[in-house]
């Protein structure tokens, strides 16, 4: 990415993350958090990356209302950085959900800990104790 693509990237997600905190935030919906924003090198289009919390269903009901109202966040992002540049890209927004797999993720390695720990093995973190590695 060029330095102008990434800036533009980083005023998206700054400018669309206050959006959706204040413009269109509704008391009933999940936790939405802007994680990342893409720009084509054309600027053209905005990949804007949104991490929602919750329950799988409440998280596809509010992404499905945000794709609902996504010209009105262009809409209004467009009065937000209109002079800052020429043409507002088109938005396309993207269910980030690397948050929830990291959280599975952390609840196996938990899970197994726990087992290991049941079934009276001696567990030990070859990243925190290197000399200690089992051959």
């Amino acid at each position: 990415m060029s330095i102008r693509t990434e800036r533009v990237a980083r005023l998206i997600q700054k400018e669309v993350a206050v959006l959706l905190q204040t413009d269109f935030f509704e008391p009933s919906q999940a936790m939405t958090t802007v994680t990342q924003a893409r720009v084509t090198p054309d600027l053209s289009i905005a990949y804007v990356y949104i991490s929602i919390m919750g329950e799988v269903v409440e998280r596809k009901n509010a992404f499905k209302r945000l794709q609902n109202i996504t010209s009105e966040i262009r809409h209004a992002l467009a009065a937000r950085i209109r002079h800052q540049v020429r043409a507002i890209p088109e938005l396309r927004l993207m269910l980030d959900e690397s948050q929830e797999q990291a959280m599975k993720m952390e609840h196996l390695f938990a899970d197994l800990q726990k087992e290991r720990e049941e079934k009276g093995e001696v567990v030990v973190d070859a990243a925190l104790y290197p000399h200690l590695k089992e051959d």
